[in-house]
């Protein structure tokens, strides 16, 4: 019987073939919104410069590492400085959402205090 799973094992290892990903960036189909943030790691603040879109406004949300919504700013401005004195040091991700909710940049910084 051992030796059937082993032969079994051979012939479905050997018939079934996987696809790899393809090498190489992903193309960039998404307009970024966030230009930059800085600095990162940050102590009491980091900023945020967004490319504002016309008739676009933007929501910027920073979730702890663990997924919990620490803050929501809507209405973001072309330069925006949050305040983080009120969060405890980690890793914390941002998302920007646009009018339908839609995320349209994402990404992580690190808070040292």
């Amino acid at each position: 019987m051992r030796i059937f799973y082993i032969l079994l094992s051979i012939i479905l290892l050997n018939t079934t073939r996987a696809e790899c990903q393809a090498k190489g960036p992903l193309p960039d189909t998404d307009h970024k919104v966030v230009k930059k943030f800085y600095p990162n790691p940050a102590v009491s603040y980091i900023i945020f410069d967004i490319d504002m879109q016309p008739n676009e406004s933007y929501r910027l949300q920073i979730y702890s590492f663990l997924g919990k919504l620490v803050k929501d700013i809507p209405n973001m401005a072309d330069h925006n400085t949050v305040n983080l004195a009120d969060l405890t040091r980690g890793l914390y991700t941002f998302q920007v959402r646009d009018q339908s909710g839609r995320i349209t940049d994402s990404g992580l910084f690190q808070l040292n205090k």
